[in-house]
């Protein structure tokens, strides 16, 4: 039979079983070496409102924490997010990771 992909969409290689994770956009429960993953770190609250809390501070040069989020997607959501793309036979042989984009 035809095999798409190597590791057939998983990461398991020997393990039997996987606990399964929920989807951030779909709440599907899928398997969680299966899922696509994306950590997103951010600040609590957005620039606007920023720069309002820091001229009501009575802290000089207080940094505001950052939220530190985790995500899990199912294939399907992030193909239709665009937080992954449909690759060509050629391209899904490439294993290597994907350029990072450097911050200015």
């Amino acid at each position: 039979m035809t095999v798409k992909r190597r590791n057939h969409g998983r990461n398991k290689k020997g393990r039997g079983h996987v606990k399964r994770v929920r989807c951030a956009s779909t709440a599907k429960a899928i398997p969680k070496d299966k899922a696509i993953k994306r950590y997103i770190v951010r600040n609590i609250v957005d620039a606007s409102a920023l720069r309002d809390i820091r001229d009501a501070s009575a802290y000089e040069n207080y940094n505001l924490p950052k939220l530190y989020i985790k995500q899990y997607y199912s294939v399907e959501a992030a193909v239709h997010q665009r937080i992954v793309r449909v690759r060509s036979k050629e391209g899904r042989r490439n294993r290597a990771p994907p350029e990072r984009r450097r911050r200015r």
